[in-house]
């Protein structure tokens, strides 16, 4: 199939039958539609998005770093820049997409903000977190493997100063079978009315099956908890997307 140019940002990847399907990637593809299709897809994206530079302005310590870890196009960092002015702090923002960062690289240096914001390219699993008082972990866990994500949390706590917030926004599963069924159900629908075809539905769907495992959030809050947070709450849920905040 051939990768036809799409200037006006609109997802339409799994928009045709496909004769096999990938893996999804971060990749020029998706890059390119990103936007729209994070808006189209995470019910309360733009809700999380605000709040998560909200709760930075609040705990963020002087003289401290802000981590987005998966930053994707920087939408925490702008967030979070917009509430640190005069703060002296910096924000590290991580990705280990090329196609991301260099994208993100273009829409940063664009803002107006003066907060500075450095770029790595690196897997957060290698990544250094120190001095932290502020850590964003927005729609990145979900795509680290299960067994890779305790010794990370822990990692990132103990990179963390006392008093410090991290947010951590996931798609979420249910033991319920009931709710499970109803949630996915009720996110299907706010995909369709927001303009996805059953297809595209179905395909983007089993393209991410083997690359996103969602958890509950029992088992986020106890992972939370024993990676040394003393607070640990859901601040947000809409369908199966959840958000929360754990203060150390």
């Amino acid at each position: 199939m051939t990768d036809t140019p799409n200037p006006a940002g609109k997802d339409s990847i799994y928009a045709t039958q496909l004769d096999a399907i990938a893996d999804f990637a971060f990749d020029e593809r998706v890059v390119r539609v990103f936007p729209d299709m994070i808006q189209r897809s995470v019910p309360g994206y733009a809700t999380i998005i605000a709040m998560t530079g909200v709760l930075a302005g609040r705990y963020a310590q002087p003289g401290s770093r802000c981590y987005d870890l998966g930053c994707s196009l920087g939408a925490s960092t702008l967030s979070m820049r917009g509430h640190l002015q005069g703060r002296d702090c910096r924000i590290i923002a991580i990705d280990n997409s090329p196609a991301m960062l260099e994208r993100c690289r273009a829409i940063i240096d664009a803002d107006a903000g003066t907060t500075p914001v450095e770029l790595m390219l690196a897997d957060i699993d290698d990544a250094i977190i120190e001095d932290a008082s502020v850590v964003v972990l927005n729609f990145t866990l979900q795509f680290i493997a299960q067994p890779r994500r305790e010794a990370l949390l822990a990692r990132i706590g103990a990179g963390m100063r006392q008093g410090a917030v991290l947010v951590l926004s996931e798609k979420i599963r249910f033991d319920d079978p009931h709710l499970q069924e109803l949630n996915t159900d009720l996110h299907h629908a706010f995909k369709r009315g927001n303009g996805y075809s059953e297809l595209e539905i179905s395909q983007k769907r089993s393209a991410l099956e083997n690359v996103l495992h969602p958890e509950t959030i029992d088992a986020h809050q106890a992972r939370l908890r024993r990676a040394g947070f003393s607070s640990v709450d859901v601040w947000f849920q809409c369908f199966n997307f959840a958000s929360l905040v754990a203060i150390k």
